[in-house]
């Protein structure tokens, strides 16, 4: 887990600070997180000698509720939080504090 945690995980969610979280993205991260998790922990060996896979549940308990959403979560507040440090005349926070002069026309395009 120690090298899910420092090369794997980073690695799936580099610039997650400017991702919106979509339900379909929450999925896909989740999935990747439970795909790796259970190739690490491999199946459970029930008191029959029977082998099964890791129920969701468990693996959130192996891994103490560190999973791959909170953690990109975190990314986003903690780049919010750079952000709103950064000087009042860097590029960075122009662009964060800019707002659009003019919205789009109401109602539905016009067609042609």
């Amino acid at each position: 887990m120690k090298l899910y945690w420092s090369v794997m995980r980073p690695i799936a969610v580099y610039g997650c600070e400017t991702w919106l979280l979509k339900e379909s993205i929450v999925q896909k991260l989740s999935v990747f997180e439970r795909k790796i998790s259970r190739k690490v922990f491999g199946p459970t060996e029930e008191a029959n000698g029977i082998r099964r896979i890791k129920t969701n549940k468990e693996l959130d308990e192996l891994i103490k509720h560190r999973n791959i959403i909170n953690y990109a979560k975190a990314q986003r507040l903690s780049w919010f939080g750079h952000t709103n440090r950064m000087l009042e005349t860097g590029i960075v926070k122009r662009i964060h504090k800019w707002k659009p002069f003019t919205g789009r026309p109401a109602g539905r395009p016009k067609s042609r």
